[in-house]
């Protein structure tokens, strides 16, 4: 499965935590799960990423860490979308939806026919 290139890391993987998020509170590994789960397995987030752009995160208030109990009976930190988060997520998903349109029209990429297979 491929990995995110450094070059798209922080944007995309910020995204994707945000997204994650939206549904309910998830500590670490359940985000990392969520994505390949949601990706079908079609990408893989190393930990060394995951941790220090959730680190970013919540120091930029767009989620609120606290800790609890994971479903294995340890402790873990949790992680959940602030008001600042789940805005920033919309207009993260803008911006990423408007960049991927753009690039697929210089490449003349019929999208449609794309996410139809």
């Amino acid at each position: 499965m491929p990995r995110i290139d450094s070059d798209r890391l922080y944007g995309t993987l910020n995204l994707l935590i945000l997204r994650t998020l939206e549904g309910e509170p998830r500590h670490g590994l359940a985000i990392l799960r969520a994505i390949e789960a949601a990706a079908d397995s079609g990408l893989r987030i190393e930990e060394g990423a995951l941790y220090p752009a959730l680190h970013r995160l919540e120091r930029d208030g767009l989620i609120h860490g606290s800790w609890g109990i994971s479903e294995s009976n340890r402790r873990a930190k949790f992680y959940e979308l602030t008001a600042a988060g789940r805005k920033r997520c919309d207009q993260e998903i803008d911006r990423w939806l408007n960049h991927t349109l753009s690039v697929a029209r210089v490449l003349d990429l019929d999208l449609g026919a794309a996410w139809a297979s």
